[in-house]
């Protein structure tokens, strides 16, 4: 089963995630293999960048937890609380909403 990393962002954190966004970046594309999707979640007023949610092809929680452990954001402070869960895929027919 994958994994989900949910990372909220720290109270003023964004001009620090611009800062290291380039490093963050680097590091997701050296984990391609291991990355199925992800991407920055909008909050704020403006929809300003708040957070990170990816998904992670590993049903190791061990390289799902090193991987958000290492991660730029993490390491300089970016983020003030990061989830590491197990995810399943599920598949919603929009012809089932009624």
């Amino acid at each position: 089963m994958p994994y989900a990393v949910i990372a909220r962002d720290k109270p003023g954190a964004l001009e620090e995630r611009v800062k290291h966004r380039p490093a963050h970046v680097e590091y997701l594309k050296s984990k391609m293999d291991l990355i199925l999707c992800g991407g920055a979640t909008l909050g704020g007023a403006d929809e300003s960048m708040d957070g990170s949610l990816l998904i992670l092809d590993t049903e190791d929680r061990a390289v799902a937890e090193d991987f958000a452990k290492n991660d730029p954001f993490a390491l300089n402070g970016v983020f003030e609380a990061v989830i590491v869960t197990p995810w399943r895929k599920t598949i919603w027919d929009k012809a089932l909403q009624g």
